[in-house]
């Protein structure tokens, strides 16, 4: 028998997300009540309308903003500190109950707090939010610098590598594995923190809408936000996270 092609991504996604449809459209027919559970197509025209009147895009444009710069920052610290703990036992043996606390640290604790020391302001959104996700990048670029290979560190050396080199045909390459784990689970991690900061105390965002709408008790318009959002980092997983993921791996497997 001549084995069957497998089916492309995009045709088992498209059918993936169908039968999510298909199953939350007969839940909805299930309940038979819109105000509990409405149906896809219910849910649909409130987006619709939200983004016709401009509302949607403004609220998500803030929300986006919040999370790249969040997202950038956790990045940029969590790296730089998970390598230099990866790198240095005995530091790491000094800071890693330090690690573990931030780790363990409710989210909503740390958000309640930026909020009261701070101020109800967006220096306190992103500086909750980034605290939140550097503890989860740097235990995972922790690892990824225990890990690097001491023969092509010796093979930088005997070449006499310039620091930029090594950063760039050494260390990085070795690294990006972890730095793309981090970032996938990292961008899905932040934007949900994110809708809690604005749910909490911000006055635009798509977490200030759905905590408008859970005031109204509108479910329909709470569903249309959230899962406009989750459309958007659903595509920049895809479209971006995934394809560096695959390209930070092309290395091991030639």
């Amino acid at each position: 028998m001549i084995p069957r092609a497998p089916l492309p991504d995009r045709l088992i996604l498209a059918l993936s997300l169908a039968g999510f449809v298909a199953f939350w459209w007969w839940l909805a027919l299930l309940r038979a009540d819109p105000r509990i559970l409405p149906a896809p197509a219910e849910v649909l025209a409130v987006v619709w309308a939200e983004a016709i009147s401009g509302r949607l895009w403004q609220h998500m444009a803030a929300t986006l903003a919040r999370v790249a710069v969040a997202f950038t920052l956790a990045m940029a610290l969590g790296s730089v500190m998970g390598v230099a703990l990866g790198r240095m036992p005995r530091l790491n043996r000094w800071l890693d109950p330090w690690v573990t606390i931030f780790l363990n640290l409710p989210a909503l604790v740390v958000i309640v707090l930026c909020y009261l020391w701070i101020g109800l302001n967006e220096v306190a959104a992103i500086a909750a939010v980034t605290l939140n996700k550097t503890a989860m990048v740097l235990v995972t670029l922790r690892e990824g610098a225990r890990t690097l290979s001491p023969d092509l560190a010796d093979m930088a050396r005997v070449f006499r590598l310039s620091p930029m080199a090594r950063l760039r045909h050494i260390l990085l390459p070795q690294l990006a594995p972890y730095l793309t784990a981090s970032a996938r689970t990292g961008l899905a991690i932040i934007w949900k923190i994110v809708l809690v900061v604005e749910f909490l105390g911000r006055s635009s965002g798509v977490g200030f809408q759905i905590h408008l709408k859970f005031q109204l008790f509108d479910i329909a318009g709470v569903l249309a936000y959230a899962l406009s959002f989750v459309a958007v980092m659903l595509a920049l997983d895809y479209l971006v996270i995934q394809p560096l993921e695959r390209r930070a791996t092309q290395w091991r497997q030639g």
